[in-house]
């Protein structure tokens, strides 16, 4: 399996997150005391992960390296491609391992999957809501703690495009960043004498676009604006930086949204309030 994130450690990640279901790393005192109890330790079991409603899948390498890290020997087939589209009772995965091992990987491996299919599933319903309008969908840092990496790799296998990664890659002055520098302009014009190539602008009045690209905005975000007042600041800055709609964007109103000519579109529920995906693991008796 290759499967590699920037920015992200997938054993880490792995090991992590069963040393807290486990109540410890494994070997060294964690344990799934009912699968010790009930479960032989010889015995086997086959198992197929299935998605019951229609999704756009995501986290299949993930869960895998769940399994794996707890039988090394375990035999999984992956059925899905990532951002792969499947109907409802699609088979996804289909493993075969020690029954203990994967019993105790299991709900490590359908949360990630359940999960990460849901921003998958929900960021595609949105991306074809807004199709050929040349718009193109953006998520957010609205991420869980700790998840920001994967969250936004499920909105890449959605069909959105990754919005800054955090604090550290683009500069993006908001109201209360204005609030102290003192002014747009003065504000813009500190992140350009700090030498910061991308420098994204937070407007909320059409009278903020001038000032914020005189002073050297490269991208302008246009917050909580309505269709008809986008139309108008999108002609105001007649292609000179990119520009982005952001604010209270739902399924109902992105495409009237996108209908006004914004280059980008930027929701943060996709991340936020994606509800998890129906994914469940059946075992057989192999």
């Amino acid at each position: 399996m290759d499967f590699t994130l920037d920015r992200f450690d997938l054993d880490a990640f792995v090991a992590a997150t069963l040393a807290e279901d486990l109540g410890g790393p494994v070997g060294a005192g964690g344990r799934d005391v009912t699968s010790e109890s009930v479960i032989p330790a010889d015995a086997m079991f086959a198992g197929v992960m299935d998605s019951r409603d229609a999704v756009t899948v995501a986290g299949l390498p993930v869960a895998e390296a769940f399994f794996r890290a707890l039988d090394s020997d375990v035999e999984i087939d992956l059925l899905a491609r990532e951002g792969e589209q499947v109907a409802a009772g699609t088979d996804i995965m289909r493993l075969r391992g020690r029954a203990r091992a994967m019993l105790t990987a299991e709900r490590a491996a359908l949360n990630t999957v359940q999960h990460l299919t849901g921003i998958a599933t929900m960021t595609r319903a949105y991306v074809d809501r807004i199709a050929g309008t040349g718009a193109t969908l953006l998520d957010t840092r609205k991420t869980i703690p700790g998840l920001r990496v994967l969250e936004k790799y499920a909105t890449r296998m959605g069909g959105a495009k990754n919005h800054r990664m955090g604090l550290w890659d683009a500069a993006m002055i908001k109201d209360n960043h204005v609030a102290v520098a003192g002014s747009v302009e003065e504000a813009v014009r500190r992140a350009v004498a700090a030498g910061i190539e991308q420098v994204i602008v937070e407007v909320d009045r059409i009278d903020q676009i001038e000032p914020a690209i005189a002073a050297g905005a490269t991208h302008l975000l246009l917050d909580n604006m309505s269709p008809a007042i986008l139309r108008g600041a999108v002609t105001l800055v007649g292609k000179r930086v990119p520009t982005e709609a952001s604010g209270g964007v739902t399924l109902e109103t992105i495409r009237a949204i996108a209908e006004t000519g914004v280059d980008y579109i930027s929701v943060g529920r996709l991340t936020q309030s994606a509800p998890a995906a129906d994914v469940g693991l059946d075992f057989n008796q192999g």
